[in-house]
């Protein structure tokens, strides 16, 4: 139990840490923000820092992990693959995938990642392939059982997934990554599943 105890603790203050070191970035970017200014905010020393994460770029690796868990976690169970739900789990899915992706924390963690990419290439594949890339794995598997259950007929599948991600968010996601605009209402997201879903099924469904 003591171990358990001590495990929470350490737990907790790591998400301390992340939530400080999160704002900090945000205020000054990753490459400005310092360990010695996290440390401050956070009311310790850089030694503490230091035993929870072995270097700036561990910290930020960790804060590009956290974000990305946070936003599958927010679609999983979506997509149910029952005979019957497939629309339906389309529909509901692309609305909180638009709705993610679209809205403003989303937006700072794209610009503030991608503003690294070239200088720190490893964490923007980090940030890939935590993210986009498992958000499309997720959808292929549940496009594969679908298929297997007659609903579609797929040549290629990953393609497939790729495509009713694009068609979900692509227009708005543009926009909103260019901080043009403001995040699009709950009418205007609905329009755009519902016409993802609908040209999805004219391609594809059987």
């Amino acid at each position: 139990m003591l171990d358990q105890k001590v495990k929470l603790d350490k737990d907790t203050r790591r998400e301390a840490i992340l939530d400080v070191a999160s704002e900090v970035f945000y205020e000054e970017g990753f490459d400005a923000a310092s360990m010695s200014t996290i440390a401050q905010r956070l009311g310790g020393s850089k030694g503490t820092l230091y035993n929870y994460f072995k270097s700036k770029e561990d910290l930020v690796e960790a804060f590009v992990q956290r974000h990305c868990a946070m936003h599958q976690s927010e679609v999983e169970g979506l997509l149910l693959a029952d005979k019957g739900h497939y629309r339906d789990s389309l529909l509901s899915w692309g609305r909180k995938y638009a709705r993610i992706t679209t809205r403003e924390k989303t937006q700072r963690n794209f610009r503030l990642i991608t503003s690294i990419a070239e200088r720190w290439p490893d964490v923007a594949r980090l940030f890939y392939q935590a993210g986009a890339l498992r958000g499309a794995e997720r959808m292929m598997e549940f496009l594969k059982k679908a298929e297997a259950a007659g609903e579609f007929r797929f040549d290629d599948v990953e393609l497939a997934a790729h495509q009713f991600i694009a068609l979900c968010q692509n227009r708005h996601l543009k926009a909103r990554f260019m901080n043009y605009g403001e995040p699009p209402s709950e009418a205007q997201i609905d329009a755009e599943v519902t016409s993802a879903v609908k040209v999805f099924y004219a391609a594809y469904g059987v």
